[in-house]
């Protein structure tokens, strides 16, 4: 990654009297993916382009609120419309996440497009599908990504409260407000400066992590009470959620966010993993503290991969039988885990 990475993208655009530009992150978008998504959209604006943002699922509700979060175009939802958007695109810019597949179907259409595609993610072992890179694992997220590429191209003076906005919600939510290891003194910086550019982190808070359903809360509560698994012997924490509790609950996207982070919160516990029966797919959340990382975890066992401390996975088999094949491997790791 450099500033002349940056200089080509923005040289690519200028070649097109007016540029078709996509901007997509992964499905079922967390604050980062949204928050570089928005972020990046508003800056294309004000350099003159017209970008289209869209997503491959929907998104949370907690996220709703972010600016122009009502223009993202739901893939699932507006299918044939997205597959010409992205056949006519003459640029796509690809935020949070490292690999086609995790924009379901939509990386199929992103794969045979004639458009350019720009890389913009801090997660490791990216798979090399685009045309211009702009990664970095040791950043703290995709929104410090898109904050630095602005400097870069020596444009911070377009920043203003809706750029911030949606960069510092996206810093906040992947640093667990400032507490994990990725916050560097490089991501505090940046911060000053989104605050100073309007960014109004009272108010971010509030509708970030003050904005749930009562259901949510309960169903958080019922978790932590009656699910959790605390496995001393391997120092790990496991709560296993089926189908049936998240009709029960009538839980939506975003709902799960944050759940598998409270074994971490437990005396001695280095591993926490979160694993849900989605119906089509069982999906899996692992975090981590110490020197045990997750992401090969995750990769090895589980069709996944993410960060050293944070990563997620999946199972085609049944619920019952990927916790079975989950606490096989994790015997592997009791001397690791309790080093």
């Amino acid at each position: 990654m450099s500033a002349g990475t940056a200089q080509s993208i923005l040289s690519y655009l200028g070649s097109f009297t007016n540029p078709k530009i996509i901007i997509t992150t992964h499905h079922k978008p967390d604050a980062d993916a949204m928050g570089s998504s928005l972020g990046l959209y508003h800056f294309l604006k004000y350099l003159g382009f017209q970008p289209t943002v869209i997503s491959p699922t929907d998104f949370a509700h907690n996220l709703h609120w972010m600016p122009q979060a009502e223009l993202v175009i739901n893939y699932e939802e507006q299918t044939e419309k997205c597959k010409q958007l992205v056949s006519e695109a003459d640029l796509v810019f690809c935020l949070d996440f490292n690999d086609l597949s995790r924009i379901n179907d939509m990386g199929i259409d992103v794969k045979a497009s004639r458009a350019k595609t720009v890389l913009i993610d801090h997660h490791q072992y990216p798979s090399n599908f685009e045309d211009f890179t702009y990664w970095d694992d040791t950043a703290s997220s995709t929104c410090e990504l898109v904050y630095r590429l602005i400097q870069d191209l020596n444009q911070t003076h377009l920043v203003d409260a809706s750029i911030a906005t949606c960069l510092y919600t996206g810093i906040m939510a992947d640093t667990g407000s400032f507490k994990y290891s990725n916050c560097s003194g490089s991501t505090h910086r940046t911060i000053a400066d989104l605050i100073d550019k309007g960014a109004n982190h009272v108010e971010i808070n509030d509708r970030f992590y003050d904005n749930f359903s009562e259901q949510r809360v309960r169903f958080i509560g019922y978790a932590i009470s009656e699910k959790m698994e605390v496995l001393r012997a391997f120092n790990t924490v496991l709560i296993v959620i089926n189908k049936e509790e998240l009709e029960r609950f009538q839980l939506t996207t975003g709902d799960t966010e944050g759940l598998v982070n409270y074994g971490l919160s437990i005396k001695g516990i280095k591993f926490a993993v979160l694993i849900i029966d989605r119906t089509k797919m069982v999906k899996m959340s692992f975090r981590s503290k110490g020197n045990f990382g997750v992401n090969l975890f995750a990769k090895k066992y589980f069709n996944g991969g993410g960060h050293f401390y944070a990563a997620g996975g999946n199972s085609n088999d049944t619920l019952e039988h990927t916790v079975v094949k989950f606490k096989q491997e994790l015997v592997k790791y009791k001397d690791e885990l309790n080093a």
